[in-house]
């Protein structure tokens, strides 16, 4: 079986249904009436529905919200797995958040995230097995429509201010009306909705727990539940900082960003929120696709010395990266981090640079100055 899971209204029912063949498919959403009969039926009378055909296209659309769906899921595996049907299970929420007993589905899945569009998905829409590809460029149309519209199909596709607002409006109040209640959660939403408003005008900083306490008037432990809450509903995501090696980096605070980067007032923040997406989802894809051990962190000293990422692999950095919106010059943060570190690369990387036909990854040991567009465009 394959599970696919990312932010909500980021395509992964598109794109299910779009690999279906026309025979031999069937497809069940657990939001409409009569196909959520037909899965709490049980294993048995569905497969009567299936009948007996080999080599069967299943589609199970937000499953997990089915309370026993990891049972439904194992029996209808075991029972005619023989067959080989090919199972997608889709879910607007991290499949991983659904931990409400039944037995493992271990050996009988690979997961797979979906995440908003990157650079590179413009410019090559196969997978070619390998982290590092070829630079190639991107129109400066998409690449500014991409920064201002974010990453998801729709409002991307639209390109329209007004439409984008409507949108986004939209997709918050079913975050919280919906998918917060699915998860059977007893939160204050006006608090949570405040929490997610504060994250929001904070978004590429540090977070910091004590004062989004006293602000929402809650404790410290409630915030980090409802952060943690946040991250498994793909609202936004943590990156932590990296200690191993460095004698004095700070372990404590995660820097906090949202999926929808397009939402980021402050144009400085959000860039690097969106470049913080691009990472994520580059590593995350590395990971699922079994290319090897890959993490995002950030750097900094107690003496606030900072770059922004850093890309390990097989827990030792790999890549240094420090994002500017113009700046030209190496800063002195990424040549002492690159030196305390040995990272391979460390790139320092210019939204506003035009594209340059150089491959980033040719240049190793030396801090280098790059355009954000030829970058991006050697991930995924």
């Amino acid at each position: 079986m394959l599970f696919i899971s990312g932010p909500r209204q980021v395509g992964k029912t598109t794109s299910s249904l779009a690999i279906l063949p026309e025979r031999s498919s069937h497809y069940f959403n657990w939001d409409v009436q009569t196909d959520r009969t037909a899965i709490l039926q049980g294993q048995r009378e569905l497969g009567r529905k299936l009948g007996v055909s080999p080599n069967q296209w299943i589609v199970f659309d937000e499953l997990h919200k089915y309370s026993d769906w990891k049972n439904f899921l194992k029996g209808l595996y075991d029972v005619y797995h023989k067959l080989t049907h090919k199972i997608i299970v889709t879910g607007s929420a991290r499949l991983d958040t659904y931990r409400k007993g039944g037995d493992s589905l271990l050996g009988r899945y690979f997961h797979i995230q979906m995440f908003p569009l990157s650079p590179a998905e413009f410019v090559r829409t196969d997978f070619s097995g390998n982290t590092i590809q070829p630079p190639e460029q991107l129109d400066d149309e998409r690449w500014n429509t991409l920064l201002e519209m974010g990453g998801f199909p729709e409002p991307f596709l639209k390109n329209n201010k007004r439409f984008h607002r409507q949108w986004s409006r939209s997709r918050q109040d079913r975050l919280f009306q919906e998918d917060i209640r699915s998860l059977g959660s007893m939160v204050d939403l006006s608090k949570i909705e405040l929490l997610a408003e504060l994250i929001r005008l904070n978004a590429s900083t540090s977070l910091n727990y004590s004062s989004y306490a006293k602000r929402i008037r809650s404790s410290v432990e409630t915030i980090q539940r409802w952060i943690t809450l946040l991250n498994q509903l793909s609202y936004c995501f943590t990156i932590r900082p990296w200690s191993r090696n460095i004698s004095r980096s700070l372990t404590k605070e995660p820097k906090v960003y949202l999926y929808d980067w397009s939402t980021i007032e402050n144009y400085g923040q959000r860039n690097e929120n969106f470049i913080a997406s691009c990472l994520l989802k580059a590593v995350e894809t590395w990971n699922d696709t079994g290319l090897g051990d890959y993490g995002l962190y950030y750097l900094r000293t107690k003496d606030k010395k900072e770059i922004d990422f850093v890309i390990t692999r097989g827990q030792s950095p790999w890549i240094l990266i420090e994002v500017k919106t113009s700046q030209n010059e190496i800063t002195p943060s990424l040549q002492y981090f690159q030196k305390a570190t040995q990272a391979p690369y460390a790139f320092q990387l210019v939204i506003n640079r035009p594209y340059e036909a150089i491959d980033c990854f040719s240049y190793p040991n030396i801090p280098i100055v790059v355009p954000a567009k030829t970058f991006l465009s050697q991930l995924v």
